[in-house]
């Protein structure tokens, strides 16, 4: 089920320079590598997905996680987790705040290390710990999932895109040490209803986009998906939240409308509400994208 619209978007662009420093260090680190964690946003697992990665990993083992898995219901996450199966591959669906699912990835991290002391051995070399990388889009939960790898908090970790700005190894045990690496964005962000999509779930800087424009295609997204998918969405989420139902209007229209309805026509103040109380998860558990069929 993919979504397809016709968005009329001003063109979001997002590429700070300290992004471009750290793809150029992230390159030069990865010949260290011998795991990679490519973290994404399990609301948008289509649009957190790093055109070049392929081309990054090689053949090193990859290891798929989807972070936020508090923000999509049961029911969706399984659709995902058949449709990556169907691609051949694994997804581990994680809350990296709370700590649920990291177990899984730490096991799964650890596995890759004995193969890979297996062959050193096999060679007569002496076994090291595995080195992984975390990698993903600015402010999917990196951070947050190396900390709780950890066991402790050693990596700033902010609701917010942009937090990390270096490359650093922190050990996470004898057998693991681990790269964190700040978000990396394509230069390009050529599908815009992919960015549009990062920027619904604040997973690209605020300078880059309008809260009005990308509130009002919540709005059509929101109105889609009660369409097309209406058992795998709350019923009616914004009516349920702000006594206003969605459905007569457009994107731009509800927003105007909601503004006069409870921001005394501030519509500015509604769109900034309206992103935030998704961003929270406040109008239940939704998501933005569907497996493809």
């Amino acid at each position: 089920m993919a979504l397809t619209q016709n968005y009329k978007l001003n063109v979001i662009q997002w590429y700070p320079g300290h992004i471009a420093k750290a793809e150029k260090n992230l390159k030069e680190q990865l010949k260290r590598v011998d795991v990679v964690l490519e973290v994404r946003d399990a609301r948008i697992p289509l649009a957190t997905h790093h055109p070049q990665i392929e081309e990054w990993v090689g053949s090193k083992t990859r290891l798929l996680v989807m972070n936020r898995l508090d923000m999509i219901s049961p029911q969706v996450r399984s659709l995902w987790i058949d449709w990556f199966k169907r691609q051949g591959e694994v997804a581990f669906f994680t809350n990296a705040q709370q700590g649920q699912g990291v177990t899984a990835v730490l096991k799964a991290a650890q596995a890759a290390g004995v193969e890979l002391n297996k062959r050193r051995r096999d060679r007569g070399m002496l076994p090291r710990p595995v080195r992984a990388v975390v990698i993903g889009f600015p402010n999917v939960g990196k951070s947050a999932l190396i900390n709780r790898l950890l066991g402790k908090r050693v990596v700033e970790s902010a609701a917010r895109p942009g937090v990390t700005r270096q490359l650093r190894w922190v050990r996470i045990s004898d057998q693991l040490e681990l790269l964190d690496a700040p978000g990396v964005i394509p230069l390009k962000l050529e599908n815009q209803e992919a960015a549009l999509k990062l920027a619904i779930c604040d997973d690209i800087g605020e300078a880059s986009y309008d809260n009005q424009l990308v509130a009002a295609e919540l709005v059509n997204i929101l109105n889609y998906l009660q369409d097309v998918a209406t058992d795998l969405l709350p019923t009616k989420p914004l009516e349920a939240r702000y006594e206003l139902d969605s459905s007569p209007h457009t994107g731009e229209a509800y927003l105007h409308a909601l503004a006069e309805h409870r921001y005394k026509g501030d519509v500015e103040r509604a769109a900034r509400h309206l992103l935030t109380d998704y961003r929270k998860g406040l109008m239940g558990e939704i998501p933005l994208e569907l497996p493809p069929n």
